[in-house]
């Protein structure tokens, strides 16, 4: 049976050299290559869902591939895809990249200049290795339980739009829907997510930032369980500490939370940082919350510009949520996707304040009414997004699992969108 390899390389030559080796090998099939982190994940992630059989048995990464570094996208896909072997390609075949290689998941090193006899055995060593774990953990629904939770950023073209909110009911509507789910605060010198939920804690996301190996013991320490069963992990009290989560550590955090929740809902705020952009970057979907008003929706274009000109998410990768939304304004979701080219969710959610009133000044706002048009609609995103899981007899006429009120998972018609 063929060989598999998939080369990753940013730099023209370096994919031509490393194609033209691996063509050369005995059994080999190199595949298309890829040239950046985003496109190598996004393949593995498109095979996965087919079949384990249709993963390469050996992924090869070359150490000048980008935006995301080559330890880090070796961690990533390390964790996400547990039974492709990576191979590093480097110019530093010193031993402490070498342990440092191994240490982040990879499977093999090869110094460059490349030579075919030294690529050759690294191949064949891989390949084996990932056949016999494949052999070994059998099905793909058994290799990727527990390793391909969905990652949902939520962010603000501006402060004050909305987001926190709409993050909170994200993850509770998916919660209560029976995914095992955790909210992120990443806002990490104004989060108010606890504010919100009205609870107080110790632990933070900072203090999960400075570990480099995030076991499950060290990641429930960390995590809050709230009455409503979401888990959350804070932003810490003193906004300063924010600095101390880079975007390295961010990586580490979101691939460790990946593998242990089904579903992990980031609150990122309306500032980019380091750790907010690394999240937008492995997010499965990235939602960018706006207002239907002129000052909002230029903050949500100038947004996606920003994220599109640092090669963190492009413009057509990313959806826009509007809030507060009313028949009567004279900016529609259409208009809205027309002037920042992204996607905007089918559903918008609508202007009304005094339904949230009470519960935002209570710090409550897990407890906003059920049958309330505002958590309906917000209720509803969520299953357009795909994140929840109804159970048999669990919907019925829009009904969740663990909330007494409707949820329509129809898209609301709009005036004008």
């Amino acid at each position: 049976m063929p060989t598999r390899i998939l080369p990753a390389a940013g730099d023209a030559d370096a994919v031509r050299s490393i194609t033209t080796l691996l063509s050369q090998l005995p059994d080999a099939e190199p595949v298309a290559p890829v040239v950046d982190s985003t496109q190598l994940v996004d393949t593995l992630a498109r095979l996965a869902a087919e079949s384990i059989d249709e993963l390469p048995e050996v992924v090869v990464v070359h150490e000048r591939i980008g935006p995301v570094p080559a330890l880090e996208l070796i961690r990533e896909v390390a964790l996400r895809f547990p039974a492709v072997g990576v191979i590093l390609v480097t110019s530093d075949a010193s031993p402490g990249l070498f342990q440092a290689a191994m240490d982040y998941g990879a499977r093999g090193l090869v110094a460059l200049p490349l030579s075919y006899e030294e690529l050759a055995s690294r191949v064949q060593a891989v390949a084996q290795w990932s056949v016999g774990v494949r052999r070994h953990l059998g099905s793909a629904g058994e290799v990727f339980t527990g390793v391909g939770g969905t990652v949902v950023t939520v962010s603000g073209a501006k402060g004050g739009v909305g987001a926190t909110l709409v993050a909170i009911q994200l993850a509770l509507a998916a919660q209560a829907s029976g995914r095992g789910t955790v909210l992120v605060d990443m806002d990490l010198q104004t989060g108010d997510v606890a504010s919100y939920l009205d609870v107080q804690f110790r632990r933070s996301v900072v203090d999960l930032a400075a570990i480099t190996d995030i076991s499950p013991r060290v990641l429930a320490d960390a995590v809050f369980r709230h009455d409503t069963g979401v888990a959350l992990l804070l932003a810490p009290g003193e906004g300063e500490r924010g600095e101390e989560v880079t975007d390295r550590a961010a990586r580490q955090i979101v691939s460790a939370l990946r593998s242990r929740y089904e579903v992990v809902v980031i609150d990122c705020g309306a500032q980019l940082g380091g750790a907010g952009a690394a999240a937008v970057e492995m997010a499965d979907r990235a939602l960018l919350v706006t207002t239907p008003d002129v000052v909002a929706v230029r903050g949500a274009k100038r947004t996606v510009r920003m994220w599109d000109r640092l090669q963190i998410r492009k413009a057509e990768e990313t959806t826009v949520v509007v809030n507060r939304h009313t028949r009567a304004t004279e900016i529609q979701p259409p208009l809205i996707q027309k002037i920042t080219g992204t996607a905007v969710a089918g559903i918008a959610i609508p202007a009304n304040f005094k339904e949230l009133q009470g519960a935002v000044d209570a710090g409550r706002i897990h407890e906003l009414d059920s049958k309330g048009a505002v958590k309906q609609a917000l209720w509803g995103l969520a299953g357009e997004l795909g994140l929840v899981k109804p159970a048999e007899g669990a919907q019925r006429g829009g009904r969740l699992r663990g909330d007494r009120g409707s949820v329509s998972f129809r898209r609301r018609r709009e005036a004008g969108g």
